[in-house]
This record gives structure tokens, sequence and C-alpha cells, in this order.
């Protein structure tokens, strides 16, 4: 077929589609966004990394105010009398929250003795009339509830939920004489009984040394009342049942209150008393035991102990990343750059340190270095020593992947200097790779920590404060029986590192140069 020439068609003989129709709404018009808001936008888009971003939040933000919304003490408080106990809250326990419950089983003559604690502690004025219905429902009756059940063997088995920190009950103590005058005028004021009755020390008291056992008993410990004729009757367990006291009295038979115990004058003078423990604790610290989360092993407040862990644990993690992307960026740099020779030797001495194993160092540091800079910093030392490698050896590799791109040969051929094109050019473009590892250095610190702790080869705790794996640690030997000692730390260090982690991932993908785009 010959060629057509279309050079000579007369313009009329063209004309426009759809001339004066609106195709479309949407813009075609675009504007360059900045690097850091593209990021934003990207990360925004990953529901997960930006829920998990939140929780890190609320974290930070428990350990930043508990501590400042304690107003009554700090973390250097401790009651070792209240050790180990659960949730309590005075406002909360009146809907069955955080009442400081133990849920355990009794014998009778176990669970008379609880009950007796409720009764002593109305008794104030040590006459020993009290019934054990007139302290169902009471505020310093330790039974919260109970539950009988008869065994396959015919015996009665008592299932009762009691306040942990009621069943502490009466104990002993040595007071100045002050400061029983003080006691006694405190007790004027608010209405509150601190000081109870003595224990007579005769054949009726199986335990002089139990302050709880107030009423008379056998030598196992069974409760017995006399009758007028000097003969033995078991007491048993019912609504009506009222214990015979065993009470000190002098000549007249009024209750004795102190003994002499030692000391030279008014002021100095040693006196053996017998104190209501919940009571006193109120009157030496002017409130009444709140612990949200309970108390740890040693009777600090577990609350504000996680808090300051969560503070401790971070800050190490923190610094440990900061310290490791520095080192890490400079070196991959160097070794990723110039290659050759430098990356050579450099690799090697990497794989020198990178086959020491972090336990042995840890473990070195803290035998040796933490006698003379401490535990905290022998154990920066440690994380640092390594940690920094498998940084470094992503920036290599991200160097190594842009190092002979176009736009980087063409700064180089317009003279720009070494420094230049891999700060300016070719590390922006490993910045998410670099942010992703370091951001997840985090988590790893932490759950190194938390081993080393658990392991008994660091110790961060103390009275001024702990990291959350010392508290794990504290708690391995004894949590089936006080399971939230376990479970609260556990908790914050399972959220942290999960939410690190999705963390982590969602800034690689937003700091990925290849992902970038502009805004709709």
């Amino acid at each position: 077929m010959a060629d057509k020439n279309y050079d000579n068609i007369p313009k009329e003989m063209f004309e426009f589609a759809n001339q004066g129709e609106k195709l479309t709404d949407k813009k075609f018009d675009t504007k360059p966004i900045g690097y850091f808001k593209d990021a934003w936008l990207r990360f925004k888009k990953n529901k997960a990394s930006v829920f998990a971003s939140i929780i890190i939040l609320i974290i930070i933000l428990y350990a930043i105010l508990v501590p400042l919304f304690t107003f009554n003490y700090d973390v250097t408080f401790m009651d070792s009398r209240y050790a180990k106990k659960g949730p309590r809250n005075t406002t909360l326990r009146n809907i069955g929250i955080a009442d400081g419950g133990v849920t355990s089983e009794y014998s009778e003559r176990g669970l008379i003795k609880t009950y007796a604690i409720g009764m002593g502690a109305l008794d104030v004025n040590g006459t020993g009339d009290i019934k054990l219905s007139d302290t169902i429902g009471n505020d310093l009756q330790p039974i919260l509830k109970i539950k009988k059940e008869e065994t396959k063997a015919g015996n009665t088995v008592y299932t009762a939920k009691v306040d942990a920190y009621l069943e502490v009950g009466f104990i002993y103590e040595q007071i100045e004489q002050s400061v029983y005058a003080k006691i006694l005028e405190w007790e004027k004021e608010t209405g509150l009984k601190v000081l109870y009755p003595l224990i007579n020390n005769n054949e009726y008291n199986n335990d002089p040394l139990d302050a709880n056992c107030w009423y008379k008993t056998d030598s196992k410990g069974t409760p017995l009342a006399i009758n007028a004729n000097g003969k033995e009757m078991k007491i048993s367990l019912s609504d009506n049942m009222q214990l015979e006291d065993n009470y000190k009295r002098d000549a007249e038979g009024n209750p004795i209150y102190w003994e002499y115990a030692g000391g030279g004058n008014t002021s100095t003078a040693e006196f053996k008393v017998r104190m209501l423990y919940y009571n006193y604790y109120i009157y030496k610290n002017g409130f009444e035991p709140n612990y949200i989360m309970g108390t740890d092993s040693q009777g600090y407040d577990l609350a504000l102990r996680i808090a300051d862990g969560i503070k401790l644990s971070l800050l190490i993690a923190v610094f440990v990343s900061v310290i490791n992307f520095i080192i890490g960026a400079i070196y991959g740099a160097i070794e990723g750059y110039y290659g050759g020779a430098i990356d050579l030797a450099m690799e090697r001495l990497a794989d020198i340190l990178s086959g020491v194993p972090f336990i042995v160092v840890a473990t070195l540091f803290q035998i040796h270095l933490a006698t003379k800079v401490g535990a905290i910093p022998s154990l920066l030392f440690a994380f640092v020593l390594t940690g920094w490698i498998s940084t470094a050896a992503n920036v290599r590799m991200q160097f190594y992947r842009f190092k002979n791109q176009e736009y980087v040969m063409a700064a180089r051929t317009l003279g720009a200097s070494d420094a230049r094109i891999i700060w300016k050019h070719i590390f922006p473009n490993s910045l998410g790779t670099i942010i992703t590892s370091s951001v997840l250095v985090i988590p790893s610190v932490i759950f190194s920590e938390s081993m080393l702790s658990f392991l008994g080869i660091v110790n961060l705790g103390g009275q001024e404060g702990t990291s959350l794996g010392t508290l794990l640690s504290d708690a391995s030997s004894i949590w089936t029986n006080y399971p939230h000692l376990m479970i609260f730390p556990a908790i914050v260090i399972s959220l942290l590192m999960i939410c690190f982690n999705l963390f982590g991932n969602g800034l690689r993908d937003a700091f990925n140069p290849s992902l970038r785009g502009v805004e709709d």
C-alpha cells in the first residue's frame, strides 16, 4: 500500500471529542511534601503500630504520673508486716474489688482463730463479751466470705475469703512510755483503738508469742469455755459463738494494757503492749493501707515499684539503643562506603567481638566492674560492648546498596566530599532500616536485663528503686502463692516487648524511601 501523505490535511477536519464536558472532579496537580511528613502519613496507615505507640505512651505516662499522684509516700516507703499482700483499696473494697482478699481452706479451729481477730478488735474494753454475730460485716472482721463443704470422708472444710491486711491482727510491741501516752491521746481524738489487753501466760495460752490467741484454748489451740465448776468444754463454731477471754487482769479484775520492759524514766521506760496492727498502721502513717496492685515481697507498694522499674528499664534500654545507634552508624558507614581493606579489617574486628557471649561479658562485668562503678554502669558497658554490631552490619549493607547509585555518582562528580555523600545522600536512604534496628534494641535490652536479673547475675533492686527484671526475680520462687507479684510486672514487660516490636515495624515502613509518595 502506498504511503499516504497526512501533512496537508486541513485543520478544519479535526474536532475535540467530548468538548465542553467535565470528565473528572479529581485534581491532578500535586505538591511535594517533606521526608518526615511523608513518613508520618505512612506511619498513620499502620493501625497496629499506632495502637502499639499508644500503649507505649500509656505505660510511660503511668511511670511518670503514678509517683506524682501518690501523695502519702514515695517509692522508699515499706511495711514488712504487709509484705506480699494483694491489691487493696478502701473505696473499691465496698464493691468487692481490690479488697485484699485471699481465698484459702480452713479447719473449724483455724476459722475460729481468724474470726477471733475481728471479735477481739471490737472488744475495746476487754470485757470478752463479743459474739461472732456482732462482728459479721464489720470493717475490722478479716473474713469477707465463707463457704462450708463436707468432704467424702465426712470432714467439714471451710473455704473463706480473708482480708490479708486485717488477718495480721494483733502484735506485741515494745514502745517508750512517751509513745504510749501519745497513742492514748490519738485514740481519744480518732475513736480508733490501738492498745488492747495483754494475754495471760498460763495453761490456757498454748503460744505466748501469738498476740492473736486472746481466748482460752487447750494445748492444741482448740477454744475452751470454763464453766462454774472449772470444767473445760470445747467451743464449736456458730453465729452466737462467744469466746472466753484469757486477758491478763489486775487484782480488781481490770484488764492490763502494758507491762514494764525496761528503761529509766517516764520518757525512756519501755512498755510491752499488745496492738491491733491495722489501727497502729493508721496511727503511724496517717492513712489506711491502700495498695492498688498490692505489695511486693518486702512490703513496698507494688504499683510504685513497677512505675520505678519501668523508668529504670526504659532508661537503660533507650540509652543503650542511642549509644549503639551512634557507634553502629559511624562504624557501618565507614565500612560500607570505603570497602576494600578497610571494610575487611573492620569486619574481622566485629566478628571477634560478636563471638563473645553476652552473658559471660555481663557476668564478668558484674563481678569485677560493678564494685567500682556500680551495677547499672557495668550493665550498660556489657550491652554496648557488642550491641552496636548488628546496627553496624545493617548500615554497612545499606551503604553497599546505595553507594553506586546514579545520584551518588552525580554528587561525587560535582565535587561533593565523602562526608557529605555519606551523611547527606546515602545515610538518609538507610535511615528506615537503622531506626528500626535501633528501636528493636529496646525490647531486646529489657528482655536481657530481665533474664540477667531472673538468673541472679544482676540485682538492680534496692530501697531507692528497682527494675522490672528484679521484680520478676523476687517473685520467681513465691509467685504460686502470691500471683500478683508475677502477673503485674510480667504484663508490663510483655506489653513493652510486643508494642516496641510493632512500633519498630511501623517505623521501618514509614522511613522506607522507596515508599515515598505525595500528599493527596
